[in-house]
């Protein structure tokens, strides 16, 4: 018992410590084209979260914390110089100069424009921005520069995207699909209360034909309200999203008390069924605040791979260890309670936290 427990805390601590930040956006996500092939005129859409804009901009210490048009419309300067004065583009070699910009506050993200003046050539564009924001944000750019070229990505290592290169577009398209499932590995692995939820099903997990059934279960739930809700069929506002996060944390209550209470967990597939429908709206608000427009089917494929991937990884990590304790009873049977009630406490934090605000 007192072994389970050494390791154990320290694991109740990770899971408190990261659950603050587990699904913060962490994307920005940029279009630029050209109205008409080969003309001057260059427009670019950025859009991002409200809590993202904060990070760039704060706002007045006096607010409410809602963002709203008039908002917007008051720290208009503070934007050109902030967001665009960070976003230097450049065409053929020469810098483009910017002719307008534009503000709009909408139900989920932030959407900002602007106009620029451009010579001919390809367009490169610095996003010096990243810099003022923490290592994990990205940016995705898209271009219909000359026809669809892909997405890419860039990060503060490398803010510097080059777009309207021909000749190059299945190359643009595969690497923004690995960087689409990069970004859903990094959620599934940061989402701690997802791999709490993961950990609680697996430690009575039984046999891998079991496991699995339990997986797919997951698998197919979450996959289903991800997708409806990154689609649009399902609306997910900042009250249902808050909500939802609400509901994870009851999940993960549920299953850590089964645990401890129940000997035979003969309905756990219909359960984690059930609980999996809430985890994909979880994952749905990582999405739906970046305002991907019409790329939203090439992200969301590839963060729902990059999510399925890194749960497969987990288990095969996970699984073989349960088993290994499985084959002494008493061990085991210390292990799932320590365990479920490390696991209990965290989804308790986790729900005053969400239901409640920040506890502290």
């Amino acid at each position: 018992m007192s072994r389970t427990l050494h390791w154990g805390v320290p694991l109740a601590l990770l899971l408190v410590a990261s659950s603050a930040g587990a699904h913060d956006a962490d994307i920005l996500y940029a279009q630029l084209w050209r109205p008409q092939a080969g003309g001057a005129e260059v427009r670019e859409r950025l859009t991002l979260t409200a809590d993202t804009l904060a990070r760039l901009i704060p706002a007045d210490a006096d607010g409410d914390g809602v963002l709203t048009q008039a908002d917007l419309d008051a720290r208009a300067p503070a934007l050109a110089v902030g967001i665009w004065d960070a976003l230097p583009l450049s065409a053929g070699g020469q810098p483009c100069t910017r002719t307008g910009v534009t503000a709009l506050a909408r139900e989920s993200y932030v959407e900002l424009g602007a106009t620029f003046s451009c010579a001919p050539g390809a367009l490169r564009q610095r996003f010096s921005l990243l810099s003022l924001l923490p290592s994990q944000y990205r940016v995705v750019l898209g271009s219909d520069v000359q026809g669809e070229q892909g997405q890419t990505f860039a990060d503060a290592s490398q803010p510097t995207l080059v777009v309207s290169e021909p000749g190059q577009p299945e190359r643009q398209a595969v690497s923004g699909l690995l960087d689409w499932v990069g970004l859903g590995l990094t959620h599934i692995f940061g989402g701690m209360d997802h791999l709490a939820f993961l950990l609680a099903l697996l430690l009575v997990g039984g046999s891998w034909r079991r496991v699995l059934l339990l997986v797919t279960a997951f698998t197919v739930a979450h996959s289903l309200t991800l997708g409806a809700t990154a689609l649009g069929f399902i609306p997910l506002d900042e009250a249902r999203a808050r909500w939802v996060e609400a509901a994870i944390a009851v999940s993960i209550i549920w299953v850590a008390l089964e645990n401890l209470v129940l000997r035979e967990h003969r309905h756990r597939a219909l359960l984690t069924f059930l609980f999996g429908l809430v985890h994909g709206f979880g994952f749905a608000s990582v999405l739906r605040g970046y305002g991907l427009g019409d790329s939203v089917v090439t992200g969301l494929f590839g963060f729902n791979l990059g999510v399925e991937l890194g749960q497969a990884a987990i288990v095969a990590v996970l699984l073989p260890v349960v088993w290994l304790v499985q084959r002494r009873p008493v061990l085991h049977r210390r292990a799932v309670r320590a365990l479920s009630l490390l696991i209990l406490s965290a989804g308790g934090y986790w729900l005053m936290e969400r239901a409640l605000g920040p506890i502290g």
